[in-house]
């Protein structure tokens, strides 16, 4: 699975039209109603925010008032081509006064997307993160099966606490070493 690697605003002008693409990783449906408003609201002057989004694999696209299949469907498009998800591209478009006819629109909509992705695509790959308590006694037990694992947070009070980023591939035999709990499914990010 891909995704990008952080917010991303691209600008892309065609016959005077601007098309000022902005891309942003997202977890639910819930925050694409939010993070439209907010441009929406930051661009209050323009006259189309076409978008389209993929989260967990389900996804939906808007033309906003462009004819028909000119806008929405292309960003999809675009989003789907590179394997996408967890991702909603938002297209502002400032009408230049020179209509683009439908050909031009699904074009424009199309490079204006592909020139955004281009150098923020990143591979995702499926895994955990898990709690592990343990004694101090068992430090160095722990600390060498974990020595391949991603431990983002340590914690030494009575007992010592690590929160880790496992690999799917390598969760069930950590499992089995481990009395442990899983926290939440997570993805864990890997550039390419």
């Amino acid at each position: 699975m891909y995704s990008i690697d952080s917010d991303v605003t691209n600008e892309y002008v065609i016959n005077k039209s601007k098309f000022i693409t902005k891309l942003y990783y997202v977890d639910n449906v819930e925050e694409v109603a939010s993070v439209l408003n907010k441009v929406k609201s930051e661009y209050s002057l323009a006259n189309h925010y076409c978008y389209a989004y993929i989260i967990n694999n389900i996804s939906k696209s808007s033309d906003d008032k462009e004819p028909s299949g000119t806008a929405g469907i292309p960003i999809l498009n675009v989003l789907l081509k590179n394997n996408l998800n967890n991702i909603l591209c938002i297209v502002v478009r400032y009408f230049g006064g020179i209509k683009l006819g439908a050909g031009g629109l699904v074009r424009a909509y199309t490079n204006s997307v592909s020139s955004a992705l281009i150098n923020h695509i990143v591979k995702y790959n499926e895994g955990y993160k898990i709690r592990i308590t343990f004694n101090y006694d068992e430090i160095n037990k722990i600390n060498y099966l974990l020595k391949d694992v991603n431990v983002v947070y340590k914690e030494y009070n009575d007992n010592i606490i690590y929160e880790c980023l496992i690999l799917k591939d390598k969760y069930e035999s950590i499992k089995k070493e481990l009395n442990s709990s899983i926290i939440e499914s997570c993805y864990i990010k890997d550039t390419i």
